[in-house]
Parts: C-alpha cells; structure tokens; sequence
C-alpha cells in the first residue's frame, strides 16, 4: 500500500510539473520512475528475457572480458550517477550486432557485436554510449513518451504484465528498447566518448565503429542492426569529432590484441553450433 501510494504521488508530482510548463520529458520521467521503480523496471525485463528463451555466453573467459572492460567505463558512470546497479549480460546471438540498456543499469550486449568490433576501444565507446543512456534517464524518459504514464506506472508497480512481456519480446528479437530521439542518441555519443576517454581509451573509437558498420550496410545485413536502432547521420560522426576536439579527450589504448581471442573464441563457437556470425574476421 506504502509503495503505491509513493508511485501514485510521483505521478500526481509529474502531471503537476507538466502543467507548470516544466520540461515534462524529463521531469515527469524523474518524478515518476525514480532510482527504485527504475531498478525494478530493469529486474522485471530481465526475468521476462529469461522466460522467453534469452541465451546468454557462461563461458568466464568472454563474460570476464565484457564486464572487465564495462567496469572501466562505470567508473565515470558512477560519478555522474552514484547508486546505479550496473549489470552486465552478453546475450549468445552472433547474428545480432547491437546492445542495449535498460532502466536500472542493465547492459546487455549481443555476441554479434563482439565479433564485429575491431578494438576494445570501440567497444568502450559502445559501453559508453548505452551508459550514457541510463546516467541521463532517456530509456525512463522514452518510456515515459512511448508508453504514456499510467502504463509506465503499472509496470513499476507489476500491473501491467502484458505490457512488460510485449516490451522484453522486442528486447529479445531486436536489442532495442525505444526509439530514443536525436538529441538523446547525440548526448548519448558524447557519454560515449568522455567515458572510453577517461578510461585511457582513444575516444574515437565510437566513431570508428560507427564508420565500419555504416560501410557494411547494405553488404552484411545484420551490421545495420546497431545503426537501426541508434540512427546515424554524418553530422553526429561530425559532432562527436568536434566534441572530442573542443573537451580535449584524450586515450591512446585500442587494446586489439586483447579482444581478438576472444572474437575468435566466439566466431568458432558459432561455426559449432552451424551458425554464420555477422562478422567473422
């Protein structure tokens, strides 16, 4: 009863400051899914995935690796956005070359893109880019766009089940939560860059990703995966190069050496299983 009375007077908050002629994106967001209803958001779509079927790599070798470079980047996460719980899945698909995150700080990354990435640089701009997602509250925020409040608010509150497994399905057979708009995906890139910076990472490792799937859209169709889901346009690739110009971020680290065996574990482990990564070099 405490606990929806809390949800029920965060919505009555939010409408009010949409009335004040607040930002109501974000400030009804904030209102209405604050860190605990965002953690449990997070919790309930990750049971949903595991209830349809979601595999995930076991193998400690790949998780270590994914989670050894993620904590790297969740220590700069953390500073913008102490309290958040951040977990780290890598879901067994190596068609799929995307990732994404969830309310909470959920990050759940695709074999494909493992597989796809060419240094950990990339990968770190990658990481980045979804944490940035989380630390600035756009998936709770297009949540509350896409969704409207009153669903949003079940969901938080277990209420709206059909809802929430509807929304892991999508999760599990696009990788992609919501439609963020433009200028989440550009703060988002910003995040990205900053966050690989400050771990010693060249930060124009997100750009080079971008620019490798872009060149295999149309050739590979599934690199286009992570590119439906995050839109890319040439002025974002042209704003993160001035950002990182103008904020000085610097890194040096690419660490190639240290992603390739476990590309190769993952690409072999696939040719066993009869399946065609999307990248497989």
């Amino acid at each position: 009863m405490a606990r929806t009375s809390t949800l029920t007077l965060a919505l009555v908050g939010a409408v009010a400051l949409g009335g004040c002629g607040v930002h109501t994106t974000e400030g009804m967001a904030k209102a209405l899914v604050p860190d605990e209803q965002e953690n449990q958001l997070g919790q309930q779509v990750k049971q949903e995935l595991d209830k349809q079927g979601t595999k995930y790599i076991q193998d400690p070798e790949i998780v270590n690796y994914v989670q050894g470079v993620a904590k790297k980047i969740f220590v700069s996460a953390n500073k913008d956005r102490p309290g958040v719980n951040w977990k780290v899945y890598v879901i067994d698909d190596p068609k799929q070359v995307n990732a994404f995150a969830t309310p909470g700080g959920n990050l759940f990354v695709f074999s494909g893109l493992l597989m796809a990435a060419d240094n950990e640089a990339q990968l770190a701009g990658v990481w980045g880019h979804e944490s940035g997602h989380v630390v600035a509250r756009h998936s709770a925020r297009q949540m509350v766009d896409a969704m409207g409040l009153e669903t949003v608010l079940g969901m938080a509150l277990g209420q709206n089940p059909n809802q929430l497994a509807e929304l892991a399905g999508t999760l599990a057979a696009k990788g992609a939560l919501l439609s963020y708009s433009r200028q989440d995906e550009t703060e988002a890139d910003e995040y990205g860059a900053r966050y690989a910076a400050a771990a010693g990472y060249d930060p124009h490792g997100i750009i080079q990703f971008f620019e490798k799937l872009k060149s295999m859209e149309g050739n590979v169709p599934s690199f286009a995966q992570y590119l439906s889901d995050h839109p890319l346009t040439a002025d974002r690739i042209t704003h993160l190069q001035q950002y990182i110009a103008e904020k000085h971020l610097t890194g040096t680290v690419l660490a190639a050496d240290r992603l390739q065996p476990v590309k190769q574990k993952l690409i072999a482990q696939a040719q066993n299983a009869g399946l065609k990564p999307a990248a497989a070099r």
